[in-house]
């Protein structure tokens, strides 16, 4: 998906931002843990894992945070976000298919700028909440 205009003018409390999946692999893992620097073995080795009593490997919590801000600035544009709260509520797992849920609260004038407030999750395919979230973003008027 790639990021669109949205315009504080044409959003209503109530709408909902175009959903985003993807399927969590073992690669995924990997790459992140190279990426962000977090080689946590219950990450990207099964054996340690299965040794400390989980079933697999589970991902890491800032990558499914990561593709939900991804989402959300793609629906909100780039440069408009101004808060992200998050909160984890499951570990996620190779194969599951994660899935971003994202609607408009209220929207709002603070200051000089026109605000709206996103109430966000990302979701399995099951439908098990992952990770909950509160977003503040500013959007420009048509001019």
């Amino acid at each position: 998906m790639s990021e669109r205009k949205l315009f504080f003018d044409e959003v209503a409390a109530g709408d909902a931002a175009p959903e985003v999946s993807h399927e969590l692999t073992r690669t995924d893992l990997v790459m992140y843990a190279g990426a962000s620097g977090d080689f946590n073995p219950m990450h990207t080795d099964e054996v340690q894992a299965q040794a400390a009593g989980l079933p697999s490997v589970f991902g890491h919590g800032m990558f499914t945070a990561g593709l939900l801000g991804h989402a959300i600035t793609d629906y909100v544009g780039v440069g408009n976000l101004r808060n992200y709260k998050i909160r984890f509520t499951k570990q996620t797992w190779p194969g599951e298919r994660l899935t971003t849920h994202i609607s408009v609260l209220r929207k709002y004038e603070e200051g000089t700028e026109r605000r709206i407030d996103l109430e966000c999750s990302v979701t399995n395919q099951n439908g098990e909440v992952k990770l909950t979230s509160v977003a503040v973003a500013a959007l420009p008027e048509h001019r």
